[in-house]
């Protein structure tokens, strides 16, 4: 079979090496109002109902959270049991202990400020396209009126993921597919979904569209191998990776040919080759990682700052004034890192409304937890996030959204509360680019863009899906601005 070797992927013809419509579930259950401790219940709730026989505890406060994220000798991170059949059982993030510290080191390069800013134009270049299509559905679709946009904001964070993980070597219907298809990935995760997959459930269903993904994942890993090998430039995180990849056996080759290792050009990581499979896992992983958490961030970005439209005037003086007035101009890590204010608004939309409300952790052994109480090995012990967000003692009157905390507060100074990512040796690789990827899309949108929000007496209401929406999916109007 010819291999395309083309720079674009079509969807379906390179050779690779391989190896060997959803309804809302029980978790999804609309919740009366955004108290979270109400959402704190039903989520464990669902937990009991998933496994009745495994005995659940929730680490409630700030400090037992921080301990169980900070304690891998007693802990690791648990899912659901169809997890390991999507993500598949060899994926790293199923790894534990010293394998999983070693794997992270390899990746670590791949969110460095200099690797990030290579990713800057594919994410631009998707915000573009996007932003024309978000006023092509209000004025031309739907002629101005309220529509909800809350799935055409997980569309664009599926496509600027995908642009940012494997560039262009993914077609744009492919992108596409696996925004529409990803809602069945999520389903298909539910706590309570029956952990044997069935011809036309909910598991089987997502298992088909986790194979989907992983294998345009691996095609694109191969094109990516041919173009680098051939002294292409890094475009995306899985070039970046390949390059290291290269670098590292060119490395081992010199040292094997009897080259001093002080001249050999020993690479920065030295990794090992990956296959094109195992790099489809690990990009799987990003994406698993960010879609519903960015989809959820990004809808009550949007939403909030409509209806705060003092912090949308702020925000776009910011953004014009970092662009010299030009907004127009294409954004840069310099100018990302001089937002202040822009920051600020994505950090507090963060809190506010925190994308991951809990973490399940399954007990290796038995984990003192406090002085006077031991959870028994086997168990699941799950940190919450919620109440160390929402603690007034670091953030006064904290179920009121206000940017300002962050600059004229003592909200940075909250780094024990600060969970958003987590803490320990699981905390999130990606975080400074998440942050740095909303600021950029808010920023850019409030230069080229207006919009309004609809409000309805379900829009400060909360429905559970993975994470939080409004229970309205976000009815907004887009304009552009003169």
């Amino acid at each position: 079979m010819a291999v395309n070797g083309s720079y674009t992927s079509p969807i379906a013809d390179a050779a690779y090496a391989t190896v060997g419509t959803v309804n809302n579930g029980f978790v999804s259950k609309v919740l009366g109002g955004i108290d979270g401790w109400t959402i704190a219940l039903t989520l464990f709730l669902s937990l009991v109902a998933y496994d009745q026989s495994q005995f659940v505890v929730i680490a409630s406060t700030r400090d037992m959270a921080r301990k169980v994220l900070n304690s891998p000798e007693y802990v690791k991170p648990c899912v659901v049991d169809v997890a390991h059949k999507l993500l598949r059982p060899t994926n790293w993030v199923f790894l534990d202990g010293r394998e999983h510290v070693d794997y992270r080191k390899g990746l670590n390069g791949l969110f460095t400020r200099q690797a990030l800013e290579l990713y800057l134009p594919g994410q631009e270049e998707v915000y573009s396209k996007y932003f024309q299509k978000f006023l092509d559905i209000s004025q031309k679709e739907y002629g101005g009126k309220p529509t909800p946009f809350m799935p055409h904001f997980r569309e664009l964070m599926c496509a600027v993921s995908c642009r940012t993980f494997v560039g262009h070597y993914i077609s744009d219907e492919a992108v596409k597919k696996i925004a529409d298809d990803y809602y069945l990935i999520t389903a298909a995760l539910e706590l309570v979904n029956f952990p044997i997959i069935l011809p036309f459930t909910k598991t089987w269903y997502g298992k088909k569209a986790a194979d989907m993904v992983l294998d345009e994942f691996s095609k694109c890993a191969a094109k990516s191998k041919v173009r680098m090998a051939a002294g292409g430039s890094v475009g995306c995180i899985l070039d970046g990776w390949v390059k290291t990849m290269i670098e590292s056996e060119k490395y081992r080759q010199k040292i094997a040919q009897g080259v001093k290792a002080e001249e050999a050009g020993k690479p920065s990581q030295l990794l090992r080759p990956f296959t094109d499979f195992e790099i489809s896992q690990t990009i799987f992983t990003f994406l698993f990682a960010s879609q519903d958490a960015t989809s959820s961030a990004s809808t009550w970005l949007f939403q909030l700052m409509a209806d705060r439209p003092d912090v949308l005037d702020k925000v776009r003086e910011e953004n014009l004034r970092v662009r010299n007035g030009d907004r127009n101009a294409a954004f840069t890590m310099d100018m990302l890192e001089s937002m202040t204010y822009t920051r600020a608004v994505v950090k507090e939309i963060l809190r506010y409304r925190p994308p991951v409300l809990m973490i399940p952790y399954l007990v290796k052994k038995d984990f003192p937890i406090t002085e006077t109480y031991t959870v028994p090995k086997g168990a699941m012990v799950i940190p919450t996030t919620y109440p160390a967000l929402h603690d007034p003692e670091a953030y006064p009157n904290p179920d009121s959204f206000d940017p300002e905390r962050w600059i004229t507060g003592t909200a940075e100074n909250q780094t024990k509360n600060w969970l958003v990512f987590g803490t320990g040796p699981h905390y999130c690789l990606g975080q400074t680019y998440a942050t740095l990827n909303l600021m950029a899309m808010v920023g850019k949108a409030s230069v080229l863009l207006d919009w309004e929000h609809h409000v309805t007496e379900l829009s400060e209401k909360i429905k559970v899906f993975a994470t939080i929406f409004p229970q309205d999916d976000c009815l907004l109007t887009f304009s552009k601005r003169p």
